[in-house]
């Protein structure tokens, strides 16, 4: 070899890949769909693709998840409508936008219906406490005060829980860090309604003249469950998804089981509704059930509402193609949350 040129370096030997300071780095794989490799040396996170290809791009790390990360779209579009190789993690996202503009439209009218069904639900409840159950009270009357357990339960463990489970997909354009904090406020409400709204049932039950037995019917036994493991299910949440230094594999791992169990319980609310429905409905409507008073007819309502509340909250919250938007910032950090 002549004097002057430079033959290929190690690094370009094994696969163009540019060399690194001697700084102890930790190489994280990504999900095999990016094709990329993660080097990390404190802050600097650099990424590099499999591809022979020398793109290469640094982001800073924020131990707060905080999401400041940027990358350069227009390069990434221009590079995949002319075919040249970049960045396949670029591409990726590309793809899934193409698909999430897809399926927006359609998502939007089940979300719209989801809504309007929802609120029907708890003005149905509203009007059925209030009207024809005698109206709400707390100390002065037990038989008023209960009227609040149907209406606080459909109100927080229904309705306000199955927003705050798609709010991530209902605002998908926010910042994931924003939409934890609200995901968690919003459940936090649901939750304080349906404290409220077991207080209510249980000082109903010892007020009573003579004291009604708590705990004895189906209903009572699921719907405790059901906000046991909703408490839980918070708890475990916010100590894993917004406690600061928490390892992202950790949270990778819980994520499947936070989503789990998200749906199980929504779909445990709505089934202790309707059992509560029914046991309130053959109790407590005269005339008989059976023979189809205007109340009944409500009551029968408010419980096919729920089924198609219920329905379509399952639907939009688990079909994939209804995801939100995975950006190379989520991907990169591992800041998963449940989507």
């Amino acid at each position: 070899m002549e004097q002057g040129e430079s033959g290929p370096s190690s690094d370009q030997q094994r696969g163009g890949a540019r060399s690194y300071d001697s700084t102890p780095v930790t190489t994280l794989e990504v999900p095999r769909r990016w094709g990329q490799v993660l080097k990390m040396s404190g802050n600097s996170v650099t990424m590099s693709t499999y591809k022979d290809t020398d793109v290469k791009n640094s982001y800073n790390y924020d131990t707060d998840d905080d999401e400041h990360i940027e990358y350069d779209v227009c390069r990434i579009k221009r590079d995949w409508d002319t075919g040249e190789e970049g960045s396949l993690i670029g591409r990726g996202i590309l793809d899934e936008m193409e698909n999430e503009a897809q399926h927006i439209p359609f998502f939007t009218k089940l979300f719209t219906l989801s809504q309007v069904v929802g609120i029907l639900s708890v003005v149905l409840v509203g009007v059925w406490c209030g009207y024809f159950r005698g109206g709400f009270a707390w100390f002065n009357d037990p038989t008023l005060q209960f009227n609040w357990h149907p209406f606080l339960m459909t109100l927080g463990l229904v309705f306000f829980y199955a927003n705050g489970a798609m709010i991530y997909r209902g605002f998908r354009s926010e910042k994931k860090k924003k939409l934890k904090i609200l995901h968690m406020l919003i459940q936090l409400s649901a939750f304080i309604f349906s404290i409220v709204g077991l207080v209510a049932v249980f000082d109903f039950h010892n007020k009573s003249h003579p004291p009604i037995p708590n705990m004895y019917s189906l209903h009572s036994w699921v719907g405790l469950c059901t906000v046991i493991l909703f408490a839980c299910q918070w708890l475990v949440g916010l100590l894993t998804f917004l406690f600061p230094g928490l390892r992202p594999s950790v949270r990778a791992a819980y994520l499947p089981i936070h989503q789990f169990f998200g749906l199980f319980i929504f779909v445990g609310a709505v089934a202790s509704c309707l059992l509560g429905l029914t046991e309130k409905a053959i109790f407590s409507i005269k005339p008989k059930y059976s023979a189809l008073p205007t109340e009944g007819i409500l009551v029968n309502v408010i419980g096919l509402a729920l089924i198609l509340f219920g329905g379509l909250v399952v639907y939009l919250v688990s079909h994939t193609k209804f995801r939100r938007q995975t950006t190379e910032d989520e991907v990169l950090l591992t800041d998963t949350v449940l989507e």
